[in-house]
């Protein structure tokens, strides 16, 4: 599976259908474990039935693991941990299951009731076994679903496809859904022109737990959308149309500045003053847009943060150009290209158009871009103390104040503070420093020398001169 995606890591998630030993058919709904594919994760556990928990021995438990076993918890599914990479020679298959415990994961072996099998996936070791220990799960929860009447399913993924136009793949819970049904799905309605199985092979039909791709949707439903067929035409438009209505009211409810309560008024005061960088985000398939916006929400803070204008899918067109010209964002094409069209009239409007295929590079270039919309940081540096011993009057420059260095040094063009009496009186830069009658740069401790400020005239016998130098750091999110 990781073979066909970019970079060598899972970015999409897939369902595929195999045999195991006894005859019987399983299917698989594969997710990605990278830390920005949650809703995926969520979305896996809650249409499955058994979880499979798979853990490196070598890498033991992360973060991801954490959140996996959180969703599978909160699914209330039953689980199996598949311990991988058994044939590596630093694998530790113990403290795997050592490090589950922390998580109230408890294996036979350490005398709870969640199966554990050691597998390699390369070299195929065990994997048998696997499919056994996953029908015999089955077997004790007795799952069983009715054939016999009209489908419902989830949509795990959905995406444009240039040939086939919307292609949305569906794990069949119960019923069996035919070749000429008309299906819903969220705001989104069809007639199935075809099904095809995870192997490319047409069907006429799809019992419950088979996973297919539905051509003839008349748009990309939402993943994790509920499938359910339809008596008519009539009433799938009525229906979609309806969605579709509450969806844009929604959208419109929470754009629109709502006062709401003092809570709300504070967070959008907060707000306010952050700087936005504007996206507009297309991609191949739903779930990635959906890991891409969300990854990218997380990125803000307080004082500057991503909005995105448009997540969609499908391929860059010239509406999604204007909208980014109109609002100076930028575009992100994830696995998708523009149109030509669409990118001539960028370069026509200045708009920049990224390409990317692994979502972790494209992160880390976002949050580059909106590191450069913070405020840099202003750091002092001291550099010394002097001391006024005399204020001279010299015409047509005004008070010059003579001075001895009392440590550090002075340099001239540094910030500097006035302080009378333990008090800031002046804070400016030092525009005139003399050594007798010479021009110099800096003078060092225990030196006299005469300086005078910019814009500042009121110097006094006794006052205290600070010298700094503010240097300006850049910051990073």
């Amino acid at each position: 599976m990781v073979a066909g995606e970019a970079g060598g890591i899972t970015q999409h998630i897939g369902a595929y259908q195999v045999k195991a030993p006894n005859g019987s058919k399983i299917t698989f709904i594969d997710t990605p474990g990278h830390a920005a594919f949650t809703a995926m994760r969520a979305r896996g556990a809650k249409v499955t039935d058994i979880v499979i928990l798979v853990v490196a021995a070598d890498d033991g438990v992360k973060p991801q693991t954490i959140e996996a076993i959180q969703h599978a918890k909160a699914a209330k599914v039953p689980m199996i941990v598949a311990i991988n990479k058994i044939d590596k020679p630093d694998a530790k298959a113990e403290r795997v299951r050592t490090e589950l415990l922390q998580h109230e994961v408890q294996v036979e072996s350490m005398g709870g009731d969640v199966l554990d099998v050691e597998v390699s996936a390369t070299k195929k070791t065990n994997l048998d076994r696997l499919l056994e220990v996953v029908g015999l799960q089955s077997e004790i929860l007795e799952l069983k679903a009715n054939p016999k009447r009209a489908a419902e399913g989830t949509v795990i993924e959905a995406k444009l496809d240039k040939g086939r136009g919307t292609v949305a793949t569906v794990l069949v819970q119960r019923g069996t859904l035919n070749v000429g049904d008309i299906v819903l799905a969220g705001a989104e309605w069809g007639r199935v022109r075809a099904l095809i199985s995870d192997k490319g092979e047409q069907l006429k039909s799809a019992g419950p737990s088979t996973p297919v791709e539905i051509l003839g949707f008349n748009g990309a439903p939402e993943a994790g959308d509920r499938v359910a067929v339809v008596e008519n035409e009539a009433r799938a438009r009525e229906i979609a149309d309806y969605r579709k209505n509450e969806r844009r009211d929604k959208a419109a409810a929470r754009s629109s500045n709502v006062r709401g309560s003092l809570e709300q008024m504070m967070t959008q005061l907060k707000t306010a003053g952050a700087a936005e960088f504007p996206l507009v985000i297309k991609g191949d398939a739903q779930g990635s847009v959906e890991a891409i916006a969300g990854a990218l929400e997380k990125l803000g803070t307080d004082e500057v943060k991503a909005r995105i204008l448009l997540a969609g899918v499908g391929g860059i067109t010239e509406s999604d150009v204007t909208l980014a010209a109109s609002s100076n964002a930028a575009i992100i094409g994830f696995n998708v290209r523009a149109h030509k069209e669409a990118a001539t009239a960028a370069e026509q409007a200045g708009v920049e158009i990224r390409y990317y295929n692994i979502i972790y590079n494209l992160v880390d270039d976002v949050k580059a871009a909106m590191s450069g919309l913070l405020a840099p940081e202003l750091r002092e540096t001291m550099l010394g103390n002097a001391e006024v011993l005399e204020v001279f009057a010299v015409s047509k420059v005004g008070k010059i104040a003579g001075c001895r260095v009392t440590d550090g040094r002075v340099e001239r063009g540094q910030h500097v503070r006035l302080i009378r009496d333990k008090v800031v009186i002046h804070e400016g830069k030092l525009s005139t420093l003399k050594r007798f009658k010479d021009d110099a740069n800096s003078v060092v401790a225990g030196q006299e020398c005469g300086m005078s400020f910019e814009n500042y005239q009121d110097m006094r016998k006794g006052d205290v001169i600070e010298c700094y130098r503010v240097e300006s750091i850049a910051r990073a999110l």
